[in-house]
């Protein structure tokens, strides 16, 4: 599980929508994803090397089926979603109704804000804890397996530039970002170091760079710092 969660499976599958290739098979052609995926072989050794992959959050996706069995299809709207009044979240599943992990899940900015204040917030709502106790820090940890540090349990960190060694990939952004990183530009960056959260829902690739280092800017000459909860969604 927590090779799924890190991109670590040893998968052999391709990520690739510019093209024919597994993550447009698995999400246009397949009725059950997760069995998709399941097929696949495996490329490398399970744990040595990082490989971002739909495949395993569907994987994923079908384990909680599993395991949460005639509850499922209201796990994650009870446990998650209503629990931090995420009210307009649309969770897609598939033809054989496991929820797609990877992709086809719908909410408004403010509820995807709500999302990341959860994890900006140690995973804890309103004074309740709603994520297990050190799952955000894991969340946020890459293994030794990905050689740049860039991803975490599910979630895009602030990793090494493969282009400047010793660099961060966003040198201009606390060490500690994190981010959810949606298909044509869609964002969710966390910095809990600036209890702050930033929600991006344009559909174009757009440079991430200026547009953190604008917006920090902007954030910082306001003069303060004061908590979103001071600010309601």
């Amino acid at each position: 599980i927590e090779q799924l969660l890190q991109q670590t499976s040893g998968l052999d599958f391709v990520e690739d929508y510019r093209k024919s290739s597994d993550v447009t098979r698995m999400l246009f052609q397949e009725g059950d994803m997760a069995g998709y995926a399941m097929k696949r072989p495996l490329k490398h050794a399970p744990g040595t090397v990082f490989n971002y992959s739909g495949g395993n959050t569907n994987l994923l996706s079908y384990l909680v089926r599993r395991t949460a069995g005639s509850a499922y299809h209201r796990f994650p709207y009870e446990q998650l979603f209503h629990r931090i009044g995420m009210y307009h979240a649309f969770f897609e599943p598939d033809a054989s109704g496991t929820y797609v992990g990877s992709s086809y899940i719908y909410a408004t900015a403010r509820d995807y804000a709500r999302f990341g204040w959860l994890y900006a917030n140690d995973g804890v709502w309103n004074g309740t804890r709603v994520l297990p106790e050190g799952w955000v820090r894991r969340s946020a940890t890459s293994p030794a397996a990905n050689k740049t540090g860039n991803y975490g349990f599910q979630f895009w960190l602030n990793g090494r530039d493969p282009e400047h060694p010793g660099a961060l990939e966003f040198p201009g952004v606390p060490a500690d970002m994190f981010y959810a990183d949606g298909f044509g530009g869609q964002r969710i960056y966390i910095i809990p170091s600036m209890k702050l959260v930033l929600v991006r829902l344009g559909l174009k690739l757009f440079d991430e760079h200026a547009f953190l280092k604008r917006f920090l800017l902007a954030f910082e000459k306001g003069g303060t710092n004061k908590p979103l909860s001071s600010h309601p969604l």
